[in-house]
């Protein structure tokens, strides 16, 4: 008799919790598709993670066209010296 009602309490307690696990997933899922996927502060964060990288391959570009000056130079030098 006691084994039965624990048997049943288990059952009862697995059913609630996956019930409640998929009411939190399927919650999660509409969620996801009205805010996009990302909040306005992960939106924000992307923002100024994309500006920083554009800055640093602006700064990447222009430190190339000044190496290759340099090595300009320094090749028109090593022409002067021979």
């Amino acid at each position: 008799m006691m084994m039965g009602a624990l048997i049943a309490a288990v059952s009862i307690g697995g059913v609630i919790l996956f019930i409640a696990t998929i009411g939190l997933i399927v919650i999660g899922i509409i969620r996801a598709a009205k805010t996009g996927g990302l909040s306005k502060k992960d939106k924000q964060a992307q923002a100024e993670e994309t500006r920083m990288i554009q800055d640093i391959y602006h700064g990447l570009t222009k430190m190339e066209e000044r190496i290759e000056t340099l090595e300009t130079i320094l090749i028109e030098r090593q022409k002067k010296d021979i």
